[in-house]
Order: structure tokens, then sequence, then C-alpha cells
């Protein structure tokens, strides 16, 4: 009878730390969900304070065109012409959109150069500052972005590849 309560007492030890292992996943998964998981708080884009209500009068040779990205229209340069560390860009959203748009300009590996703030419908941004400079003819891509209003739901994007220009003077 030894043996017997020996083993009982195994099967129920083991019962317990079955038990105790069950109730720490639950408390981890209720209560730790996204720590340390590498989700960060996200921060909503700002306004960009360069922005203009209307519809801009774009130069001529800089390759601005409507695209539609079947969620939303957007207009904006082709042409990536530099001037010291800026563009001119000119990027459009036009009143009839919904969403809130943003233009970020890539390189070739993916790094932002620089980026424009949120433009509502109805604005439109001239330049985009690049913080790094690229090379005259380097790849980049214009990645533009779409926001639901208020919620800041992607609304989705489109990118555009093209190269760098060095200009002087506009």
């Amino acid at each position: 009878m030894n043996q017997k309560k020996q083993k009982d007492l195994l099967l129920l030890l083991a019962a317990v730390l079955c038990a105790a292992a069950l109730a720490v996943m639950t408390a981890v998964l209720a209560f730790g969900a996204g720590k340390g998981s590498g989700q960060t708080d996200f921060t909503p884009p700002p306004f960009d304070p360069s922005a203009v209500q209307g519809t801009p009068d774009v130069p001529d040779g800089l390759g601005w065109e409507e695209l539609d990205a079947q969620a939303f229209q957007v207009s904006v340069c082709g042409a990536v012409i530099l001037d010291g560390d800026t563009a001119d860009i000119w990027l459009t959203n036009p009143a009839e959109n919904t969403v809130w748009l943003k233009l970020r300009v890539l390189d070739a590996q993916g790094d932002t150069l620089g980026e424009t703030g949120l433009i509502r419908p109805g604005e439109y941004v001239q330049s985009v500052t690049l913080d790094a400079l690229p090379e005259d003819g380097d790849a980049v891509t214009l990645k533009l972005m779409a926001y639901e209003p208020e919620t800041y739901y992607s609304e989705g994007s489109v990118s555009l590849k093209t190269t760098v220009t060095m200009g002087g003077g506009k």
C-alpha cells in the first residue's frame, strides 16, 4: 500500500503542476498581450504646416499627373528635382477624396529620406524636405499613403519609382 500512496501522491503533484502551468499561461495571455512583442504605440502623423488650400499651378516638365489608386485619387510630380535639400513634388489631395494623404521619399534600400505631413482633401504641399540627400541619378520611391480621417486606419498606399535629378535654383 505504500507504493500505491506514492503513485497517488505523484499523480496529485503532477496534476497540481499542470494546473499551475495552465494558470500562468492564461495569465500571460490575458494580461501580457502586446508587451515585449515588438509592438509600439501608434503616433498619428502630424498635418503638414505648409499645406495650402486649392489646386496648384504646377510648372511644366515636372511630370505632374493625377493617379487613380482606386480607393483615392492623388496628383504628384514624377520628376524629383533636388534644389538643396528640397524637391518640388506638388502633392495634391483632390477635394473629392475622403482620405488624408502623405508622401514618403524612400531610397533604394527602403530607408526614409524625407516625408510630408498629412494633407486634407482640397489641399496640396509644394515641396518635401529630405533629411538624407541622394546623389544625382539615384533611384527613389515616392510612397503615397492614405488614412481614414480621425481613425488613421490605412486606406491603402501606392508607390512610384523614379530617379533624382539635381536642380539649381527655383
